[in-house]
């Protein structure tokens, strides 16, 4: 089982020009030791931490990364029985419900916290709510100087609500995910030796559990599957979330209704990290291979080592 899901980690873990090979080597069996976290638990009380505000985004709005993925997991977590809520910043609310909304997990509530706010209220909230689980997926957190970055080195301060300090406040179990170094939960490892711009982007907040991936989104595919082979009981309910077609009409929603845009072309398109979504689906499809799942996108299509992936630049 161990075996296989690093197979599946190593879909995910493919390079799409971040120079992210290192932290990949680094963060070997990230994947294993997050989703045994998780399915240890009997019914743990989770809680999603997502959502990147693209200030220079035509129009400016959250990405398309992070929110996607928060809400397939989001409505695997919650088919499977298990109660979720999800933290994010008022700049990034809407694209986050309609990604919820689009994904069939509309009834999760969603805190969310204005850039110049407090998460007090809400580490409080979240304490008496039980959660033991926390979940960050594609979220900006502070660099060395204290300021949180994206992947071109501008500091998106005035746009980011300090939902690390939600993330470190505990007593909860802590996993991230992310793909660039600029991620909460980057500071587990020594990014700024990694990736370029790393002495200046480099999240310093660890957690628990890292799952670095080329992109975020992958590593939403990836814990589902992880989680329906640890747990038998909840496998209908991931397979459910690695569904292609309920992708395309989550980034899709999201895009019309949110709105949100792509964080590297900046614009607003059902794509993320500048890739369509037959590159997303062919991660899908080769996870899904790999566990001897019928494929849910139809006839089998190339997997991803098949051809190059375009060089990117993160937002």
């Amino acid at each position: 089982m161990k075996t296989l899901i690093g197979e599946i980690e190593a879909c995910i873990q493919r390079d799409v020009g971040r120079g992210m090979d290192a932290v990949f080597r680094t963060t070997k069996g990230g994947l294993w030791g997050a989703a045994s976290a998780l399915a240890v638990s009997p019914a743990p009380r989770i809680g999603l931490i997502t959502g990147f505000f693209v200030p220079f985004g035509d129009p400016p709005a959250a990405e398309t990364d992070g929110p996607a993925g928060a809400a397939l997991l989001a409505f695997g977590l919650t088919s499977a029985g298990l109660s979720c809520r999800l933290a994010t910043d008022t700049l990034c609310q809407s694209a986050c419900r309609a990604a919820l909304d689009a994904a069939g997990a509309g009834g999760i509530p969603i805190d969310a916290v204005a850039p110049n706010g407090s998460v007090g209220p809400l580490i409080d909230l979240w304490r008496r709510d039980g959660i033991g689980l926390v979940i960050a997926i594609e979220r900006c957190g502070p660099a060395a100087d204290g300021r949180p970055r994206n992947m071109r080195g501008s500091d998106m301060s005035p746009y980011t609500a300090p939902m690390d300090v939600l993330f470190s406040a505990g007593p909860w179990t802590t996993i991230a995910i992310g793909d660039g170094g600029n991620e909460i939960g980057m500071g587990s490892v020594p990014v700024d030796q990694h990736i370029p711009l790393g002495h200046q982007i480099g999240c310093v907040v660890p957690a628990d559990f890292l799952v670095a991936c080329g992109v975020s989104h992958w590593g939403a595919y990836a814990m589902l599957a992880a989680l329906a082979l640890l747990r038998p009981d909840w496998s209908a309910a991931m397979l459910q979330g690695l569904n292609p077609a309920l992708d395309r009409a989550v980034i899709e929603a999201m895009v019309r209704e949110g709105p949100a845009v792509d964080g590297i072309t900046l614009r607003r398109e059902p794509t993320i990290d500048g890739l369509g979504m037959r590159v997303h689906q062919e991660v899908i499809d080769a996870i899904m291979r790999l566990l001897s799942w019928p494929d849910l996108s139809g006839p089998p299509i190339a997997t991803p080592s098949s051809h190059g992936w375009p060089g990117q630049a993160g937002p």
